[in-house]
């Protein structure tokens, strides 16, 4: 568990990250991001989050890493851009929206792969709410945030829409992909305006 101190943090950072990108300079200089590390450790570890970004409650934008593969403050600042301005399914953020956009941090653990020898015996695995999913399929991979189960929450839905992200027929577990799953740590600046 992460501090709250810590996750208002990693918000900012994440917030910052986007609204440098209209102010045309770097606010998050070697520097600064050498005195955060300073102050919180824990942001120079490797770290895997996604980012995602709302407006109006409705999704504008989520870009994230599955595994850690650098710092977990460069993690922050690269996917919380990748979410603005670099999510194929939206256009980039407009400085008009910067103010009307909520900004939640997934932290992730590490993907674990989940044998099973069917779908019945995947459906009595998977636990719908808690767990992340990764689905494999030779050159197709998807994942869904647990907090995506909000949304779908039948397992066949689920699967059906985690499937066509990946590029795969509705009914690909019928090819037996490799599933991997993974618990979030997630939170939100509307977490902390309450």
């Amino acid at each position: 568990m992460i501090s709250d101190e810590l996750k208002k943090i990693m918000l900012n950072i994440a917030r910052i990250a986007i609204k440098e990108e209209f102010l045309g300079h770097k606010e998050l200089t070697e520097d600064v991001k050498r005195k955060l590390i300073e102050m919180y450790p824990e942001l120079a570890k490797p770290g895997a989050v996604f980012v995602t970004i709302n407006e109006r409650n409705s999704l504008r934008g989520c870009i994230g890493s599955l595994v850690p593969h650098r710092p977990l403050i460069e993690d922050i600042i690269e996917n919380a851009k990748a979410a603005a301005f670099g999510d194929p399914r939206f256009p980039p953020l407009t400085p008009e929206e910067f103010d009307k956009i909520s900004i939640e941090i997934s932290l992730l653990s590490e993907p674990k792969p989940l044998p099973y020898t069917d779908i019945e015996d995947l459906r009595r695995k998977i636990r719908p709410g808690i767990d992340g999913v990764v689905l494999k399929y030779g050159s197709h991979q998807a994942t869904f945030l647990p907090q995506v189960w909000e949304e779908l929450p039948d397992f066949d839905q689920f699967f059906a829409h985690l499937c066509m992200k990946a590029g795969l027929p509705p009914n690909c577990l019928e090819l037996h992909p490799e599933i991997y799953v993974y618990q979030v740590e997630k939170f939100s600046e509307d977490d902390f305006k309450k």
